[in-house]
């Protein structure tokens, strides 16, 4: 029986077959190199390793994965995003230092050799068999780029990290062909410029440039000697050699590569002496990635554009290509966000509404015409911390919003401008009692609705008959509910697919005659846009965000534009106008008016009040503001907000004042143009000449005279007998 051999490690004959085993391997590959034409060779038992003829010749370089810059409209930064920080720069822009001492460090015979170092390789061999273990790599620099671009196409995905890195003959032999052949088509200096350009430095920083900036606070071209020697050694392991970490280690290591450039001639024996003797003195740049880091609260528009940027074809077929050219980066997005505009949004939301609220709030403006989305903020700031989050409360669910907020009131001018497009008059009359049931049945788009609910206006003193304009301005909702049924839902549900308006999770919206009063969630976002169709002469324009895109070489990308479609005629649109001045004018939204600037708008109120809304607009500006609990379950009664108490919160109250305080900065120094409107003269509830009869039945005509020989049009309700129909107003 033999004898074990004490201490465990390995004995002579295990070290002499372990050298004569890598040696022969060598040779083998060595010979497989040197004759290509042979055919596959067996490099290894069982056929573990390919042959190497049937290894693809050309190797797929990847683009380098580098950072995008967002830009605002003017060219200012919004923010740097990338998967890694990384900015390719050529050699003239390299510190001869650092080139230098890359080479000394990690290949000193890179000039003298090809692909592969033949003197490396014994060498590595014998140090290898005298410790019994691999204590010494013979990869060349070019062989180490070829590594590292496995790596980069592996990306973030671990199985295909762990295949490029994997220790495997089959892999090495891949190694050498791919490398032979960039000898060949690159040559020397420009391989060395690409190693530097992908190879990894720590701390976030791929490429010499961006190793540069993070540890000294500079560019690669103006790196000092000790300097490219300490970023040189951390090449061979970034995490024990990080300067930041443990700068005793790195230091050690900078003077090893500095000796090592002093042997091979690189620098004299007293330039390592003397740059070894200084201390290590960092200026570290920490790294400033992702929409985190925008200013004026534009974190979240920032995302959007990421969305934008996944979701759309127009950026690749899959949703797999657009995420891999997105994670490349290198390029520069210029956006439709204004500075101002999103300023003065930021400014009011965090003035009226405290990230610590019960409640939160998010305003978004558009510009009419174009659809470019000019500013996009709310009261939780972008991040990750107490009172913050990343979901973005103006865009839609698949975009990175929530569920959506019932809009209340402000779905109402959707409903009268689906009625004027029927040809409903704007002096129409309607009893507008102070509760009712919806009458039953109301036609839909493909059949009919029947129910027994009920709803009311939001004081007993609103009591029509009333016309549109003053229930517009008074928001009825009795008047609105009577409206939708006599013309039927499926007009007011094609008219808000015109303009754009849907529910935020995506689902079609519900045909049920509540929608008049705006039951069904929608973002702030999708209501601005909307509404933006009614200063733009009843023209609707999908919201864009992007302008343009250059990659990173410079090359302009296609982006999607914006769909403008006519929603309505200029004439409703003209008379939407004329009744929502009047909100702002005379009606609920008084407090959200603008100084010296025509305007128009609508407040909303939810059910429950679990949000409130003011929804408004210029001819050059819409903006929809809402406040209230993304969670759904904080109603605002007895509630401070923004440090003011509040019994209960209206859409003119809250949200009201900081649309009127956003679009006051926003606009501040811009033109005021009129809006265009059309003169409706309502008379009222006193153009009521007719005396309103008891109607025979649910929706039957009373038997009143209506006022200048127009006939009444009361209604009668059973189950409420103590309301009785008015007959309609003198037109």
């Amino acid at each position: 029986m033999a004898k074990k051999r004490e201490g465990g490690g390995p004995s002579k004959a295990q070290m002499a077959a372990k050298f004569l085993g890598v040696s022969v391997l060598a040779g083998a590959v060595l010979a497989g190199i040197a004759l290509p034409a042979a055919g596959a060779l067996g490099l290894a038992a069982k056929g573990s390793v390919e042959g190497f003829d049937d290894i693809p010749a050309n190797l797929k370089t990847p683009p380098l994965s580098q950072r995008t810059t967002i830009l605002d409209a003017d060219g200012g930064e919004i923010a740097k995003v990338y998967s890694r920080d990384r900015r390719v720069v050529g050699l003239k822009n390299i510190s001869p230092y650092m080139q230098k001492a890359i080479v000394a460090i990690e290949d000193a015979r890179f000039y003298q050799h090809g692909a592969i170092d033949l003197k490396g390789i014994l060498r590595a061999l014998n140090k290898n068999a005298q410790s019994g273990g691999v204590s010494q790599g013979a990869s060349t620099l070019t062989q180490q780029y070829v590594k590292n671009v496995f790596i980069e196409e592996a990306g973030d995905d671990p199985d295909k990290v762990a295949q490029a890195t994997q220790q495997t003959l089959g892999r090495k032999v891949k190694e050498l062909k791919y490398a032979i052949q960039l000898e060949k088509e690159l040559g020397k200096r420009k391989i060395l410029q690409n190693y530097l350009n992908i190879t990894f430095f720590g701390q976030q920083a791929y490429g010499v440039e961006a190793a540069a900036q993070r540890y000294f606070s500079k560019h690669a071209k103006d790196l000092k000697l000790e300097e490219a020697a300490l970023l040189a050694g951390i090449v061979q392991s970034p995490s024990r050699y990080d300067p930041v970490n443990d700068p005793q280690e790195a230091t050690r290591r900078r003077n090893t590569v500095l000796q090592r450039m002093a042997d091979v001639k690189d620098i004299t024996q007293a330039q390592a002496h003397a740059a070894a003797q200084k201390p290590v003195r960092l200026s570290v740049s920490h790294p400033k990635n992702g929409c985190i880091t925008a200013v004026d609260g534009a974190g979240f528009f920032c995302d959007y554009i990421r969305k934008v940027f996944l979701n759309d074809k127009a950026f690749g077929k899959t949703r797999t290509a657009r995420s891999k050219r997105w994670n490349q980066g290198g390029m520069t997005i210029h956006t439709t966000l204004d500075p101002q505009t999103q300023k003065s949004i930021q400014k009011s939301v965090s003035e009226h509404v405290y990230d610590d609220d019960p409640v939160a709030s998010a305003a978004t403006i558009v510009e009419p015409g174009t659809g470019k989305i000019l500013g996009m903020g709310q009261s939780r700031p972008y991040g990750f911390g107490p009172h913050q989050t990343q979901i973005n409360l103006s865009v839609d669910h698949d975009m990175g919003g929530g569920a959506g907020y019932q809009p209340g009131s402000t779905f109402k001018p959707v409903v009268a401008a689906a009625a004027l497009e029927q040809g409903t008059s704007p002096y129409q009359k309607y009893s507008s009692p102070y509760r009712m049931r919806y009458p039953s049945p109301v036609q839909t788009c493909n059949g009919e609705w029947q129910g027994t609910d009920a709803t009311q206006n939001e004081n007993k003193s609103e009591v029509g008959p009333y016309g549109m304009k003053e229930a517009t301005a008074k928001s009825v909702n009795t008047y609105f509910v009577q409206l939708i049924s006599d013309m039927g839902i499926c007009p007011a549900v094609r008219m808000a697919q015109k303009m754009g308006i849907e529910r935020a999770d995506g689902k079609p919206l519900q045909q049920v005659p509540s929608m008049t009063l705006g039951v069904q969630e929608m973002s702030p976002l999708t209501m601005a846009a909307g509404y933006a169709a009614f200063a733009n002469g009843g023209e609707y324009c999908s919201p864009v965000a992007i302008e343009s895109i250059t990659d990173a070489r410079g090359k302009e990308l296609a982006v999607p534009q914006s769909s403008c479609r006519g929603a309505m005629s200029k004439k409703t649109a003209d008379t939407i106008n004329t009744l929502l001045r009047g909100v702002v004018q005379d009606g609920t939204g008084k407090k959200a008016g603008l100084t010296g600037r025509d305007s128009a708008g609508k407040t909303g109120t939810s059910d429950s009040r679990y949000a409130a809304w003011f929804v408004g607009y210029t001819p050059n500006a819409a903006g929809a503001v809402w406040v209230g609990d993304p969670q759904h379950q904080r109603k605002m009664y007895d509630i401070t907000i923004g440090g003011v108490p509040h019994d209960k919160v209206y859409g003119a109250d809250t949200p009201g004042p900081i649309w009127r305080d956003a679009m006051t900065g926003a606009l501040a120094g811009r033109p005021a143009p009129a809006l265009s409107t059309v003169p409706i003269n309502d008379p009222g509830k006193g153009g009521n000449k007719g005396r309103g009869g008891k109607g025979k039945g649910q929706q039957r005509p009373g038997h009143g005279h209506g006022g200048d020989n127009k006939p009444g049009g009361g209604w009668h309700f059973p189950e409420f007998p103590d309301i009785l129909g008015g007959g309609n107003g003198g037109w």
